[in-house]
């Protein structure tokens, strides 16, 4: 929820009122008494807040407000990291404990490292001006903790620019490129191994215990049939999702896993029977695919199978019900 309220202290400088930022993003006042929101309604708040600004930097903005508290927990344990370089693999680590929107990779060259952001939305495309915030927030808390102007090499967008260029060169301080294969920051290995000032090895083994212990709560008491849900529809392919991967995702044992899922009525194995049922109706409603290379998407090994198991979901073949929805849609009798 800090960052959360991180977004609407934003907008509400913006000249935007928080109640009406809400109302606008479909979300009711009394969610802000929630300790975490869902991945999508973080997504309406922010292209709320979008649209309501009309700020085409109001990702930078959010960025460059971000302060230590903005990030729960894991922004006092970054205080006491020996280096940059130890403190981004402590966000990746606890990344949950922050937000579960997305997830941190480090790609080591012999001079710099890319800090690449790899974001994970939920049925909601993300707004663009997330990645942006993002990606600002890292140069704002690097500086924070080096106590220096941090500033990368290079800077990178998967996406197409939205703000003007001075306003990226404001917040970043370097080059900064578009519609590029990946969103991610170009860091001097140098800056990145640098002894921290505030570095305290005492002081980090503390945070870290309790840092691990808010996390292994957080994964116990959250996993949800609609995490698990999410987490298959992102995995869904010609490879069948396992039980063991996703709790491995979740951050909890299969045992706890099959437990938490037993309590809310379900099972693993329903659920996934679910997702696959509402994908295969999605795509056999597009004419354009061929229910072969649907089979296959979905990981069914042979057509056969897949044609058995569309037949139990909807009583007809997909062939058949493929004929019956285009019928429909055009008005012909069926």
């Amino acid at each position: 929820m800090g960052w959360v309220r991180t977004v609407i202290e934003a907008a509400r400088q913006l000249g935007v009122d928080p109640g009406a930022l809400l109302k606008a993003a479909g979300i009711p006042e009394a969610d802000l008494q929630a300790e975490r929101w869902p991945i999508d309604h973080i997504t309406r708040l922010w292209h709320a807040a979008q649209a309501c600004t009309g700020d085409p930097g109001f990702g930078l903005k959010v960025g460059t407000g971000v302060s230590p508290a903005s990030i729960n927990v894991v922004g006092f344990a970054l205080q006491s990291a020996a280096t940059l370089r130890e403190a981004i693999v402590m966000v990746q680590k606890y990344q949950r404990l922050i937000s579960d929107g997305g997830r941190f990779q480090m790609l080591a060259g012999q001079t710099a490292t890319w800090v690449v952001y790899h974001p994970q939305q939920g049925r909601l495309a993300f707004s663009p001006a997330q990645i942006e915030a993002v990606l600002a927030t890292v140069v704002r808390l690097a500086g924070w903790l080096t106590g220096t102007a941090f500033r990368p090499v290079r800077v990178q967008f998967s996406q197409a620019q939205l703000a003007p260029a001075h306003d990226y060169h404001r917040v970043f301080g370097c080059p900064v490129e578009f519609e590029q294969a990946l969103s991610g920051l170009l860091v001097d290995n140098a800056v990145l191994d640098q002894p921290l000032p505030q570095a305290d090895a005492q002081l980090a083994q503390m945070h870290e215990r309790y840092t691990a212990a808010r996390l292994a709560a957080l994964a116990i008491d959250s996993v949800s049939a609609p995490d698990v849900r999410q987490w298959l529809r992102l995995q869904m392919g010609p490879q069948v999702p396992r039980r063991a991967q996703a709790a491995q995702a979740l951050g909890v044992s299969e045992r706890t896993l099959a437990r938490r899922l037993a309590a809310q009525g379900q099972t693993f194995e329903s659920l996934l029977d679910e997702v696959r049922r509402e994908l295969a109706l999605q795509a056999v409603a597009d004419p354009q695919r061929s229910l072969a290379e649907i089979a296959q998407s979905l990981g069914f090994a042979e057509a056969s199978t897949f044609y058995r198991a569309f037949c139990r979901w909807t009583g007809l073949p997909p062939v058949r019900w493929r004929r019956q929805g285009q019928q429909a849609a055009s008005g012909r009798p069926s």
